[in-house]
């Protein structure tokens, strides 16, 4: 999703205040608040189907919650996102008692679109990477059956790329895996 700034300084109150008051989800970045846009139909189709499909599978592991794009990101002090979708295996914890700000996700998804491509690949993915909880972040195109996933190692993080509708995700981190075919299930390129 494409993000637009809200030009002024805002407090981190004043954010919460804002967003509170106007329902609209803004990203916050160093004082500066971004609204969030909609997304197309193979956007919001991507996003449903893999919830869907990897809701499936956690509803076996009980110790896992996944949370769609409503649930924010508390990134640092300064820095609070909105991801696609988020998984926590274990317990989830929040920065606020009301439960609106995750701090511990263990898998963070985004489906990219042409104006938020580089900001998920890079800005936002530095963000996400630099998270302790985080075992793996997942970025499914939407012009075509691709996905990368950025998964934690000793040595560092691993990037790999999968590709076509026969490919199969592991998403070891959360005891899954997720089929491109069920992602870009009636999906138009």
């Amino acid at each position: 999703m494409a993000m637009k700034p809200v030009k002024r300084t805002w407090t981190i109150a004043e954010y919460l205040a804002y967003e509170l008051e106007t329902g609209i989800k803004h990203e916050y970045i160093d004082g500066e608040i971004y609204a969030m846009t909609g997304g197309t139909e193979n956007h919001s189709k991507i996003k449903v189907n893999t919830l869907i499909a990897l809701g499936k599978q956690l509803t076996q592991a009980t110790t896992c919650s996944i949370y769609d794009s409503d649930m924010r990101i508390k990134i640092t002090d300064v820095k609070y996102v909105y991801p696609d979708m988020s998984v926590v295996c274990g317990e989830s914890v929040f920065a606020d008692e009301e439960h609106t700000m995750l701090t511990n996700p263990t898998l963070v998804v985004e489906v990219l679109s042409a104006t938020s491509a580089n900001y998920d690949k890079g800005t936002k993915a530095d963000y996400y990477l630099s998270l302790p909880s985080l075992q793996a972040y997942l970025l499914l195109a939407q012009d075509r059956a691709h996905a990368q996933l950025y998964t934690r190692h000793e040595a560092g993080w691993l990037l790999r790329e999968f590709k076509g509708l026969e490919a199969i995700v592991p998403l070891e981190s959360i005891n899954c895996t997720l089929a491109l075919s069920e992602a870009y299930r009636n999906i138009q390129f």
